[in-house]
């Protein structure tokens, strides 16, 4: 019987060890629910620009809309 030594029985024992070192990986969903809090304000500012002749039109005839 032949006796392994130096590099070679340190890389096999390395190897060996290392083998049983698997890592495990768990996926689990959480147990409260999952809460989003949104306060959220939105403004807004429109600015219409028109020609005189309508200007002036919407205000002679103010019961088109």
């Amino acid at each position: 019987m032949k006796i392994i030594s130096g590099p070679l029985l340190v890389a096999v024992l390395g190897t060996s060890l290392l083998s049983g070192c698997v890592p495990r990986i768990e996926v689990a969903t959480p147990k409260d629910p999952i809460t989003i809090n949104m306060n959220v304000k939105i403004e807004h500012e429109i600015h219409i620009k028109v020609d005189k002749d309508v200007d002036n039109l919407l205000k002679t005839q103010s019961g088109l809309f």
